[in-house]
């Protein structure tokens, strides 16, 4: 079961600002050998452009208030890419396509974005998949999280960022993992989605 603990140290590293808070995860990610993730809405961290993030993080500290030093919280965020096909490293992502229709920053930063997200799909040691708005699911579809390395679950909330590591509560994560995972698309397919919602942001914004 989760403690209290569990629920308040992602928040105290909020409070003091975005460079801490992503300086944080980025030890994480960095300690991390296997990373499984899900992202309802918007792009996986790891994979997001410096303007995207700056974008992100702009609407994070206003609605919570916290330090205005997005541009620490950029540097941290955008160094998790550097890491990918670093040291036997994998991760495997599932993005709802909603993740590629939510605009973050305006058409010209998610111009960007989805250019990067194309490139991305060559990566070693990364494994990206798409769910069609379409595609039967085989789980209802919750909150965007991530597992790392098998033992620890992060998700994402707008009250808090709980984590869990008792064992019960990641093998549930697991396996809706699993199950998400059956209703997206990789390879071709992933790519042919991302350019159909590329082409949909050309011309005047």
């Amino acid at each position: 079961m989760s403690t209290a603990n569990e629920f308040s140290g992602w928040d105290a590293l909020l409070r003091q600002g975005m460079g801490p808070t992503q300086q944080a995860f980025l030890d994480l990610v960095r300690s991390t050998k296997d990373t499984k993730h899900y992202c309802t809405n918007v792009i996986w961290g790891n994979l997001q452009t410096p303007d995207y993030v700056r974008a992100m993080l702009r609407l994070v500290a206003d609605f919570h208030g916290t330090p205005d030093d997005i541009e620490a919280g950029v540097q941290g965020r955008t160094a998790r890419a550097g890491l990918i096909g670093k040291e036997g490293r994998t991760y495997h992502v599932v993005l709802a396509q909603e993740a590629l229709r939510t605009n973050i920053g305006g058409c010209e930063v998610m111009r960007g974005q989805l250019a990067r997200l194309l490139e991305s799909c060559e990566l070693p040691g990364l494994k990206l998949g798409i769910t069609p708005d379409r595609a039967e699911q085989h789980v209802y579809p919750g909150h965007s999280f991530g597992i790392f390395d098998g033992k620890r679950v992060e998700v994402e909330l707008y009250g808090g960022a709980p984590t869990h590591t008792d064992p019960e509560q990641v093998r549930v994560y697991e396996e809706a993992f699993s199950l998400l995972a059956r209703s997206a698309v990789y390879g071709d397919a992933a790519k042919a989605l991302i350019r159909l919602e590329l082409a949909a942001l050309e011309g005047p914004e």
